[in-house]
């Protein structure tokens, strides 16, 4: 083999490599080639193999079709109140169209973050200093839609914003740190005088109960103790009606026997000697417990006692007879 033939052979070889270098096209998943043919838009290239016509058609731009994170740069924002704080943020957007956001501007990357940062300065040039860290989802809301509309010629979709910080100065960070001192101390004192008010309002309520229960108590004892006192009247009462109800059946009993005796052979005899007896008895215990006394007519005269009493007793069996 000559050299001319090799030389045509490597410059053959160089060719080729050169025509698949460049003409032949792997795209990868979720990217999309923008290709031009003799400097105009002719289509775009989706994932997958592709062969373009050499020295005609060339790639002119390259898109990610994934959401993208786009880190926007912290700015000076002055709020309603005249005071400058620092803000930046993240924006989340993705390319629907690569075509228009190959044409439709210079740099859709660089234009969202523009957007973004003046959309930014107007919604916090609306707000006060307090409602900037209080209304975050509205701020976010308000540069989303701003974006959004503003990125749609760019076929560009705005999916959300988010405010990382919101930076005020350090003298009113010392301003707001006082504020936030005096809150806290207010906040803490109105909790502990909360808490002493309530705690009186207990010992109160616990006190209330306590004199109630104490006074149910004494109720309850002066009930117990008026119907321990009524039973035991009713128990004494009881037991004297028993006690005379048994000394009447005694007594009528003792009687029953008496006139039981009388009425036996010789009973009218011990009858009379019983009565003598006893008021022998009596009379001597009369003349033991006095220096003076009246002494009947007949105390001589035992027989006509024991003669009356005899007497007594038979007329009482004449009427039981008759």
């Amino acid at each position: 083999m000559s050299s001319v033939t090799v030389f045509i052979l490597v410059a053959l070889a160089i060719f080729l490599i050169f025509i698949f270098v460049n003409y032949v096209r792997i795209v990868p998943q979720n990217q999309a080639f923008v290709v031009e043919r003799l400097g105009k838009y002719s289509g775009t290239l989706i994932s997958g193999f592709h062969l373009l016509i050499p020295f005609i058609d060339k790639v002119a731009y390259k898109h990610t079709l994934k959401e993208q994170v786009i880190d926007v740069p912290p700015q000076i924002c002055i709020t309603r109140d005249n005071i400058s704080v620092e803000v930046d943020g993240v924006l989340y957007m993705t390319v629907m169209d690569p075509q228009r956001a190959s044409y439709g501007v210079n740099n859709y990357y660089n234009a969202a973050i523009q957007m973004a940062q003046t959309t930014m300065r107007s919604v916090i040039g609306k707000l006060e200093l307090d409602r900037t860290f209080e209304e975050r989802e509205s701020i976010n809301a308000d540069i989303i839609n701003a974006v959004d509309k503003a990125s749609n010629p760019w076929g560009v979709k705005v999916n959300r914003y988010e405010v990382k910080n919101i930076t005020p100065p350090q003298s009113i960070k010392d301003a707001m740190e006082k504020q936030m001192r005096a809150e806290r101390e207010k906040r803490a004192l109105i909790a502990e005088s909360e808490g002493e008010k309530q705690a009186k309002i207990n010992i109160a309520e616990g006190e209330k109960l306590a004199k109630i229960n104490i006074a149910e108590g004494e109720r309850q004892q002066l009930i117990n103790v008026s119907e321990g006192e009524m039973q035991r009247r009713i128990n004494e009462a009881n037991g004297r009606a028993k006690e005379i109800s048994l000394v009447a059946e005694a007594t009528a009993e003792a009687l029953k026997r008496v006139g039981e005796a009388i009425r036996s052979e010789g009973g009218v005899d011990a009858v009379s000697l019983r009565i003598a007896e006893g008021y022998l008895a009596e009379f001597g215990k009369l003349a033991r417990t006095n220096n003076s006394m009246i002494i009947p007519s007949n105390v001589t005269d035992l027989a006509s006692m024991v003669a009356v009493g005899s007497e007594v007793i038979k007329r009482g069996r004449i009427n039981e007879k008759s």
